[in-house]
């Protein structure tokens, strides 16, 4: 008999709180955006039982049974931002080993070096 393997879910988050709080971004169309375009086994709309989005307030999670990376989540987010044309104005930053967050582009700051430079 071989022995059973564990099945190991791992738990990923992308907290969406500073753009919706501006209401730039809509995180339940954000979530039905996930739901729609993660791949399982190769098919996208396969996630079955071993993938779950979920929201909870402002933050989008997701758990998984199967393979999904990381990295994976950062790309179809990024997408979602470039379909909605707010790309410009947002990034993904790692806040942790499994989680994202959605952060303005820091433009305040590189203007005040251009003034301090002409200055």
């Amino acid at each position: 008999m071989a022995p059973q393997k564990k099945v190991e879910t791992k738990n990923f988050s992308i907290d969406c709180t500073r753009p919706a709080e501006d209401e730039i971004l809509d995180v339940t169309q954000f979530e039905e955006f996930l739901k729609s375009r993660i791949k399982v086994e190769g098919k996208v709309g396969n996630l079955g039982n071993k993938v779950e989005v979920s929201r909870d307030g402002n933050i989008v999670n997701v758990a998984s049974s199967t393979q999904l990376s990381k990295r994976y989540l950062k790309y179809l987010t990024k997408k979602y931002l470039k379909k909605k044309q707010i790309r410009d104005w947002l990034h993904v930053v790692a806040n942790g080993a499994t989680s994202y967050e959605l952060k303005y582009f820091n433009i305040n700051n590189e203007e005040e070096a251009e003034e301090e430079e002409d200055a």
